[in-house]
């Protein structure tokens, strides 16, 4: 098997897990469970706290000591299992605790699993910019396909989707051993865990655009994690009214018209960064968010089943725009010497303090629009888009662009 397959297979896995999950799970814990909005939106908030610490310490025990593949199959085998325990717990004490610990040891994942593959390539000579996109594609497919997985088994409500992930994490947890060779020290940065939490990089928050720049992104960071927690539990509750509707019965599937759009939008970025520069794409993905969710607050499965479409095709914008362009913006900005360091401020801006705001505000935000069991998804919905407009109004009003043009390779 050549190293581009293998590490495809890798990749594959490593999203097929988090997308058997990350979508349905605040269904499950919201209609079948019962959970509150703010114990939902505590636990999708567990992967903003385990941001902010693990995926650097991990990856300085990949740097120093072990080798990133086991590092990364050790991870894996110990969120399996956590997450199987998960499938067999109801309460929420418990369950926010297995979430954390499946967090801590997931959310490295994904930083070593770039590492892993940009290890391999790099030994064998090859092109990193122009042959890791293609196999990273492959990660976004098997999100997708997690999702339809759970989606045409019925498993959305139920704990099965749990099991499902686990038994992914299990196997590639298994397989990460038979990978290439990632030892410590070659071809990774080794800097201290000051430097990978992004703190090197303090500095740019003297420079105002940066700060501003950085406060937006946290703030948009929050947004993303809405619809992650609520976006199924919103589809789920039409179950009454369109019990037949296709949203109703495949709401996984709707749900990764959003991925797919994100897939696609990915490809625009450079023409439209070149061609406009980060303030504008800024502006399209914030008002892109609150395209997002307006069209949830009016939509409906049934004759509004075209606006929760729109939805979702508007959310590669809301993403890309600000998530994918962002990081490239912090490149360009940024001096080589603190450019890692860069690079982690910006992560624990968004998937950190990002994703806990995010989190938590939007379970109290669902819980004051739910009276006697019954939530009042169009107010909840044009909260948010609300809290996205504002973003709007005020970030063009407070940043200010360099003139340079955002570089977007080498």
């Amino acid at each position: 098997m050549s190293v581009r397959l293998r590490l495809i297979v890798m990749n594959f896995l490593e999203f097929f897990i988090w997308g058997a999950w990350l979508i349905s799970l605040g269904g499950y814990m919201i209609i079948t469970l019962k959970f509150t909005g703010s114990q939902v939106g505590s636990i999708y908030a567990t992967m903003g706290v385990a941001s902010v610490f693990t995926p650097s310490i991990m990856g300085i025990i990949a740097d120093r000591w072990v080798n990133a593949e086991r590092v990364l199959g050790i991870c894996h085998i110990i969120g399996a299992l956590l997450l199987f325990w998960a499938a067999n717990e109801t309460e929420y004490s418990m369950m926010y605790v297995i979430m954390l610990l499946n967090s801590m040891f997931y959310m490295p994942t994904l930083a070593l699993n770039n590492a892993v593959s940009y290890a391999a390539l790099q030994k064998r000579g090859i092109d990193i910019v122009q042959h890791f996109p293609p196999i990273r594609v492959w990660g976004t497919v098997g999100f997708v396909a997690a999702m339809w997985v759970i989606d045409f088994g019925k498993w959305t409500l139920v704990p099965t989707q749990l099991y499902v992930s686990s038994t992914a994490g299990l196997l590639l947890g298994l397989y990460a051993f038979t990978l290439p060779a990632c030892p410590p020290g070659h071809g990774r940065p080794t800097g201290s865990l000051i430097s990978s939490l992004g703190f090197d990089a303090i500095v740019l928050f003297k420079r105002a655009r940066m700060a501003v720049f950085f406060l937006f992104a946290m703030m948009l960071g929050a947004a993303l994690q809405i619809t992650n927690t609520f976006g199924e539990a919103f589809i789920h509750d039409f179950t009454d009214t369109y019990p037949n509707s296709f949203a109703v019965q495949h709401p996984s599937l709707l749900m990764s018209v959003s991925q797919i759009s994100e897939t696609l939008f990915i490809l625009t970025i450079p023409f439209f960064l070149k061609r406009f520069g980060i303030k504008t794409v800024m502006m399209m993905s914030i008002l892109a968010w609150v395209l997002r969710f307006g069209l949830f607050a009016f939509g409906n499965p049934g004759d509004g089943l075209i606006l929760l479409i729109m939805s979702m095709i508007v959310y590669g914008i809301a993403f890309d725009f600000f998530n994918i362009s962002g990081s490239l913006f912090v490149k360009s900005e940024t001096d080589n010497s603190i450019l890692s360091s860069a690079q982690g401020l910006f992560m624990l801006m968004t998937n950190g303090i990002g994703a806990f705001v995010g989190g938590t505000l939007s379970g109290w935000v669902v819980d004051y629009f739910t009276i006697d069991g019954v939530r009042d998804w169009q107010s909840i919905w044009l909260s948010f888009a609300g809290y996205s407009l504002v973003l709007g109004i005020i970030f063009p009003l407070s940043f200010r662009q360099n003139p340079k043009p955002v570089a977007t390779a080498n």
